[in-house]
Order: C-alpha cells, then structure tokens, then sequence
C-alpha cells in the first residue's frame, strides 16, 4: 500500500501542475485576445479554448512548455501589481491574495516552483490572512498545514508560543501552535571534530522541515516570530515564502532570516510611490 502510495504522488503533482495552465491561461486571457494568445502559444483556437475552460487538459510535457511561454508574455506579477491599489492612510485591498482562487492558485502554485527539489514537511502560517494560498500549497506538496493563532485553543495541553512587540507600539502580541505539531530534529550523540555540522545536519534530516508563507510584510515581525517557533522546537526552516512585501523596512529587520534561509518575495511594493501615483492621475 505504501509503494502504491508513493507511486501516485508524482503523478498527482503532475495533475495539479496541469490544472495549473488553465489558471494561467484566464489570466493571459485579460491582456490578449483568442487570435493572439492562439499564436503565441501556437496553439488552434479550439484547442486553446478547451484548455482556458477546462474541458480538456493538457499533457504534463506540453504544460511545461505553456508554462514557460505563458510567463513570457504574460508577467503575472505586474498583473497583480495593477489589482493593488493603495488608499489616502496606505491601505491596500487584499482581495486577490485571499479570495479570488484563480490567484490563490497561481501564487501557490509560484512557491512550489520556486522551492521544488527543497524538502518540505509542513507548512506554517499566521492567522488569517494566509490561511488560504498556505493550504493550497500545502495541497500542492501534500504535506500538513500549521496556523499560528494569537490565542491558545481549548483542548490543546501543550503550545509553542512567541511573544514579539509591534514596532512603533507598546502592543505585545503572541502566537501559539500546538507542540506536536511540529516534530523535533533527534540529536546525535557528540563526536570530536565536525560535531556541530553533523548535529545541524541530523536534526534537519530527522525532524520537520518547514516552508514559512506570509501574506503581507510590513516590519517582518510576524514573519520573524514564526521562523523563532520553528527553530525553538528544533526544526528545520526550509524556506520563507511571501505573497506582498511593502517598502524596505523589513529587509534589514530580516537580513540575518534572508541569509540564512531561501526566501522569496512574489511582489515588492512602494506605498509612498503608488499613492503618489494613484494621487497625480486624479
């Protein structure tokens, strides 16, 4: 049964990374036309338009080659970067990277791209604005979801927790995840010469190895507060994965998280510059 198991995974992943295009495709759908997506794709109209609906899909080797010309002319990131439109006090709707599942699933389906081949057992985010492109990538990896909440649930005994102070308030904030959640990297008994190296490297290969998605990062306190809960349980980070970065502040708050754990930023964003702009087209 395990074999069995292990044996339909990849071809899952494969499904999913097929149902994929189809996403893609209504997304290109809004800059180009039928005739001109149908020729850059090279693609029949009526093949084409059998895949934007879903009708059929299309084979895991030609999906490949749709993906790369898809991100070609379509630059997905700019396309979300037009749906982001800040107000007068610098607030942003969030729509897209909550609710619209068309973008849910192209931002999942990014992190998984950008961290194939890195071994990933679960998946953490803070409540609750992440929750939901987490557990699409959760999904897409199969492995389990962990959320972080700001209060401890009944029926749990024993907790993770982090407490962090917001920058530029006196408010303190805590999260909280369930103990077992996460499981701790077996120690090696110490040896002489290389023992640090080797202690690091049995504990990434023996416990959890966690793939850390943010929605918004202003500070990188939530961010830095979650990276802190995995690594005092003695897990591995295998990564940091955020959907929108605002300004810079949080590059030099995080430089330390940034160089020692792949981290990736699907869009980085001005607040000053894009109200400025957002204001001179008045």
């Amino acid at each position: 049964m395990e074999e069995m198991s292990r044996g339909l995974k990849p071809k899952v992943r494969e499904l999913k990374y097929r149902m994929m295009i189809t996403d893609l495709l209504k997304v290109a759908g809004k800059a180009f036309t039928y005739q001109e997506l149908s020729e850059k794709l090279g693609l029949s109209p009526p093949i084409l338009s059998r895949y934007m609906r879903g009708h059929v899909l299309p084979s895991y080797a030609r999906a490949q080659q749709l993906y790369e010309k898809l991100m070609e002319i379509t630059n997905i990131k700019d396309a979300l970067m037009r749906r982001i439109n800040f107000d007068e006090e610098g607030y942003f709707d969030n729509t897209p990277i909550v609710s619209e599942i068309t973008w849910l699933k192209i931002l999942a389906n990014y992190a998984v791209e950008k961290f194939a081949g890195r071994r990933v057992t679960k998946v953490l985010t803070a409540a609750v604005d992440g929750i939901p492109v987490a557990t699409l990538i959760a999904n897409l990896l199969d492995v389990n979801l962990i959320i972080a909440k700001e209060r401890k649930e009944v029926g749990i005994r024993d907790f993770i927790e982090k407490t962090y102070t917001v920058k530029g308030t006196a408010i303190r904030r805590c999260l909280y995840i369930p103990k077992a959640s996460i499981r701790r990297g077996v120690k090696k008994k110490k040896r002489k010469g290389g023992e640090e190296e080797e202690r690091k490297r049995r504990m990434r290969e023996t416990g959890d190895s966690v793939l850390i998605v943010d929605d918004v990062v202003r500070t990188g306190e939530t961010v830095r507060a979650l990276v802190d809960l995995v690594e005092s349980r003695g897990a591995h980070v295998a990564g940091v994965y955020v959907l929108i970065a605002l300004g810079y502040r949080w590059r030099e708050y995080l430089s330390d998280v940034i160089e020692r754990y792949p981290f990736e930023v699907f869009i980085e964003v001005c607040p000053a510059a894009r109200l400025i702009e957002r204001l001179g087209r008045r």
